[in-house]
């Protein structure tokens, strides 16, 4: 059986990867901190099968290196800051080397990082600092690249549905197609790359849907059985604009990277291709209309 480490076992995302390598057989050994590890979270992992081994990414090298020793891929989940995301993993990697571990997806769970300049986007810059520290290593990293998460796109951060006011709003001329996944197919799919050897040294893009804005917003309708009338706000260069103005009055950098995020898509620049869906025919993704179906049922 594979033997696979995770750290960020205890994340929305982390929890499913766990639950889908259990189930397909993999053995699993969670990191998790010592102040989550009586959690409830914890005790669904353990409950599953994964053995539960307390401390942290920002943990010695030393020490990391003994909690990942035989294991043959680790799988980064963890989300955070600069801290968290650039030097923990760092941290992650080098213990990968000492220890011997051949292989390791990293956090980069989200459109095609590898596309972007630094300064696009502020947390994937983050993403895109810890992987060029695989430039000099022997470990093999595999990114498993998958668009904007859909319920991300549906919630109120990304600033693009109001259920309430019943709108739909949009920048750009919708035409862009762009990458949609959910959480749980994500970690489907990460499951079947970390138990697919074949992907080692290269990313893995795939997507539950690829859509343009207005084929989203119309998806959106058909499955949610909801009129959102669509609100243009104004051309891709007008949306660039709006990330300098929000940069310059924000105080962190919530303020504006969802429009980050938003840019990156509807500009083009952050497409997936080509999609690796068709190397995992078992992973059958949730469209964003079977998505938006479910969401309206839950809001009933």
């Amino acid at each position: 059986m594979t033997k696979i480490f995770l750290a960020g076992a205890t994340g929305m995302l982390g929890s499913k990867i766990a639950e889908d390598l259990r189930r397909h057989g993999a053995l699993v050994r969670a990191l998790v901190r010592p102040q989550t590890s009586r959690g409830d979270a914890a005790r669904a992992l353990a409950g599953r099968g994964v053995e539960i081994v307390e401390g942290s990414v920002l943990d010695s090298v030393e020490r990391l290196a003994r909690v990942v020793e035989d294991s043959e891929v680790i799988i980064s989940a963890v989300q955070g800051g600069d801290e968290v995301v650039t030097q923990g993993q760092v941290n992650l990697l080098r213990a990968a080397e000492k220890a011997g571990v051949p292989r390791m997806i990293p956090s980069d769970f989200a459109i095609d990082l590898f596309r972007l300049d630094y300064g696009d986007n502020v947390f994937l810059d983050h993403r895109k600092k810890a992987d060029e520290a695989f430039g000099d290593s022997h470990v093999q990293p595999t990114s498993v690249l998958v668009g904007a998460f859909i319920e991300v796109m549906t919630a109120p951060f990304i600033e693009m549905i109001d259920w309430d006011r019943g709108t739909f709003s949009y920048w750009g001329d919708g035409d862009q197609p762009c990458d949609f996944t959910t959480v749980a197919d994500t970690a489907a799919y990460t499951a079947a790359v970390a138990l697919d050897p074949g992907t080692a040294g290269r990313p893995v893009r795939v997507a539950g849907d690829v859509l343009s804005m207005k084929e989203f917003h119309a998806a959106v309708e058909r499955g949610s059985g909801h009129r959102l009338e669509l609100h243009n706000q104004g051309s891709v260069e007008d949306l660039a604009a709006e990330i300098r103005r929000r940069k310059a009055v924000s105080a962190s950098p919530t303020g504006y990277v969802a429009l980050q995020y938003a840019w990156a898509m509807v500009s083009g620049k952050a497409k997936l291709d080509p999609l690796d869906n068709a190397r995992y025919p078992r992973v059958r993704p949730t469209g964003v209309a079977e998505f938006a179906r479910q969401y309206a049922r839950q809001r009933t």
